[in-house]
């Protein structure tokens, strides 16, 4: 397969360009418009818009012989990041941060079928793209299984491979995106040589004497509450619509107590009106509370039918 995810085609006999959005098999892609329809279109049907063609990233200058003292030995990362073009598509970068050179391959392996996706070197204090993926398949990743080996023509003590056996899931997104170095982007990142814990005998007995730290402060939820998912969490995009309604739910609850706790007399909580789901298991909770003295559409010239105002007695 020539093609890959992300890359800027246009097809042979219309006028219609797009990005790969989806491999399908080695004959067959997906191909996503600018009106945002995906198109399946075998591989001898488009072509690389010209100026368009993918090119390798080019890497730093060669390795450097440090002192040792300077010498950077940990840092190596996994980062992902969303195509500028295609939000539809993630790339996954090999980041570097450290003064070693690294050979690299990476395998994926799915249902016992292994296929091998990258050999190459990454120099030092630079990145490298490794793999792309689409994020709707999520749940259909394959197991991901890097070998690195770590070089240094200076005086630094060989180090093992690191071998990292990864299934990613959607928890592996939960936390906020971070600026990726190497680029000016944002993404997630997962580390893959971390250190080993030493754990101090001293400082774990001194735990056991500590008093109990005060309860956690409660803050104000304050007057209105969005509970859009895309306000609640920076990687929705990796979440199914009941792992979305979980988290809008257990964010509503939290609010709702909080504004129990501080006697506020009523909360707005705005969920939007979709297909009504979200909206129809709010109204069920509130309905069934003994804290609740009653909720109605909250100010229908502001949010129309999308929120709920919940006084409380």
């Amino acid at each position: 397969m020539k093609y890959k995810l992300g890359d800027f085609v246009r097809f042979v006999d219309e006028r219609i360009e797009g990005y790969i959005t989806r491999i399908i098999d080695e004959q067959t892609v997906a191909v996503t418009d600018q009106d945002d329809f995906e198109i399946t279109v075998g591989i001898s049907q488009i072509t690389w818009v010209h100026g368009k063609q993918p090119s390798e990233r080019v890497t730093v200058e060669d390795n450097v012989v440090l002192k040792d003292e300077n010498f950077q030995q940990e840092g190596i990362f996994l980062a992902f990041l969303t195509d500028e073009r295609a939000s539809a598509v993630v790339h996954f970068q090999l980041l570097n941060q450290t003064d070693f050179q690294l050979v690299c391959t990476l395998k994926t392996e799915n249902e016992y079928k292994y296929k091998g996706e990258f050999l190459g070197e990454v120099k030092p204090q630079s990145s490298v793209n490794v793999y792309s993926a689409s994020l709707s398949e999520l749940d259909r990743w394959p197991e991901f299984n890097f070998q690195l080996l770590r070089y240094s023509s200076g005086n630094t003590k060989p180090l093992a491979p690191i071998a990292v056996i990864k299934k990613l899931r959607a928890k592996d997104f939960a936390g906020a995106k971070k600026l990726v170095p190497f680029s000016k982007s944002t993404g997630w990142l997962i580390q893959l040589d971390e250190p080993e814990l030493v754990i101090d005998a001293q400082q774990l007995k001194e735990s056991f004497h500590k008093p109990i730290e005060e309860k956690t402060k409660i803050e104000n939820p304050g007057k209105e509450i969005d509970l859009h998912i895309e306000k609640l969490r920076d990687d929705y995009q990796f979440l199914n619509h009941s792992e979305m309604l979980d988290i809008q739910l257990s964010f509503f609850r939290r609010s709702l107590d909080a504004a129990i706790v501080h006697k506020l007399n009523s909360i707005i909580f705005i969920h939007g009106l979709g297909n009504g789901t979200l909206k129809n298991e709010i109204h069920k909770i509130i309905s069934k509370h003994k804290q609740v003295k009653t909720f109605m559409d909250a100010r229908k010239e502001k949010f129309g039918y999308g929120a709920t105002e919940v006084f409380f007695k």
